[in-house]
């Protein structure tokens, strides 16, 4: 089984699944494979861009789109590469859409460094971290760091660059029911889930509601704020 530098044993291959830095076997990327962002035109070889977060599967902003919700609206460009979607049309029974914004939350990095969780020391907030604005079509979201080794793709993937590297590989799971209440489950995570600016940490398979204005603690310095669009 891999070791990574600071001694945590890993199933995967690519980055250690305790603290998520890199092995020494991480394979490279093949360089045939790069392409450039559409929208920020920097080299990426990923679904996600590193470097702004936009998301490649999305059709081009000149195309037109039949689903409510696909693009959003800004008013300089005409589009919003910010806005993902992801997963499966929304259920008809509610009218609007809930919508995850991530982004790096100092306020709860402080926190972090303050209680000195297991990877508190080696946690370092970013100097630059693109907000991302993930739609939450389907019925339930993984968030956590993709991992092909093991087969891993999370719909909230915060392994993009840079990555907070007190994410679990499967950290946590957004559930969506019949009537569009939402539920947040850790799933047993290395640092936790915590909830609007709260000290102590969910338990750990057990879910817990959500609602408008709902924000999710994970890893170092990463919130998920949880809002309603129509």
């Amino acid at each position: 089984m891999p070791m990574c530098a600071d001694g945590h044993q890993s199933r995967s291959t690519d980055y250690c699944d305790v603290c998520g830095s890199a092995l020494g076997t991480a394979p490279t990327p093949d360089p045939a494979a790069l392409r450039l962002c559409p929208n920020c035109h920097a080299p990426t070889s990923g679904r996600f861009c590193e470097g702004c977060g936009h998301d490649s599967a999305l059709p081009p902003a000149t195309a037109t789109s039949s689903r409510p919700g696909d693009r959003a609206e800004s008013a300089d460009s005409g589009f919003d590469p910010t806005m993902i979607a992801a997963g499966a049309p929304p259920d008809s029974c509610r009218s609007g859409v809930w919508v995850a914004r991530i982004f790096a939350d100092r306020e709860f990095y402080a926190r972090v460094r303050a209680r000195k969780g297991p990877d508190a020391e080696r946690v370092e907030f970013p100097d630059f971290y693109p907000e991302r604005r993930i739609i939450l079509r389907g019925n339930q979201f993984l968030i956590g760091k993709r991992s092909a080794s093991q087969g891993i793709v999370p719909e909230i993937d915060l392994g993009i660059a840079p990555a907070d590297i007190g994410v679990s590989r499967a950290h946590a799971m957004i559930q969506v029911d019949q009537r569009g209440a939402l539920t947040i489950t850790d799933l047993g995570s290395t640092n936790g889930t915590s909830l609007d600016g709260a000290e102590s940490s969910i338990t750990p398979q057990q879910a817990v509601a959500l609602r408008e204005g709902s924000r999710i603690h994970v890893g170092g310095w990463t919130t998920i704020a949880i809002t309603a669009e129509p």
